[in-house]
């Protein structure tokens, strides 16, 4: 499977401490402490960028036993060395994406798309973005996601105050609720309650 460029330095400069860096899912003494938590029955959450989704699937894929949780949509990365190229971004965190989906221990939380890195520019706006207008901009991504992985295995997320920079929080789960309008009332149920009940163990 081709990739883009496993890794941009222009990316861990605009985000340095956040997310994880390249190689460490790879990491022997890494993977060990992840293969701990299912028998403790823990997840894993995993906050890293599009490029590396290849080493998260080589993790999950080695302890399936263990919840894996791709957080913010698997981190889509669309500024620096990226921004001219988002078509490549979006065909490459896709292949990536419906890879992970078919591990049946890996789950998504649907969110996060308000941080700078993710290119959609509303913290440039005069006025903060409608929810329609997040909607649009996120539809894409976010059906590709429920698609690939089915609501049963994904959760939405606000990622606040993270993305307050961006949009309002009602706007957020406003524009959740209409991306899943033509949804079945089972699926909404799992996309705003049941899957994060599920892994997160809420009762």
């Amino acid at each position: 499977m081709r990739h883009l460029a496993t890794w941009d330095a222009d990316t861990t400069l605009a985000n340095p401490l956040t997310a994880a860096p390249r190689g460490l899912l790879l990491d022997p003494a890494y993977r060990a402490g992840v293969a701990q938590l299912g028998a403790l029955g823990l997840s894993y959450d995993a906050w890293l960028f599009f490029p590396q989704l290849p080493e998260l699937y080589d993790l999950a894929k080695a302890n399936p036993d263990v919840p894996i949780v791709v957080n913010h949509c698997g981190g889509v990365v669309r500024i620096a060395s990226y921004e001219d190229k988002r078509k490549e971004v979006f065909d490459d965190w896709s292949r990536s994406m419906r890879a992970l989906a078919q591990l049946p221990n890996v789950y998504v939380k649907v969110g996060g798309l308000g941080m700078r890195i993710n290119g959609f520019d509303f913290d440039k706006g005069e006025r903060p973005p409608s929810s329609m207008e997040l909607a649009d901009a996120w539809k894409p991504w976010m059906h590709t996601c429920i698609e690939a992985f089915g609501a049963d295995r994904c959760m939405f997320e606000s990622n606040f105050p993270v993305d307050k920079g961006s949009y309002p929080y009602s706007n957020g789960w406003n524009a959740f609720k209409r991306l899943t309008a033509q949804a079945r009332p089972d699926e909404r149920d799992a996309l705003f309650r049941g899957t994060v009940s599920k892994v997160y163990r809420l009762g």
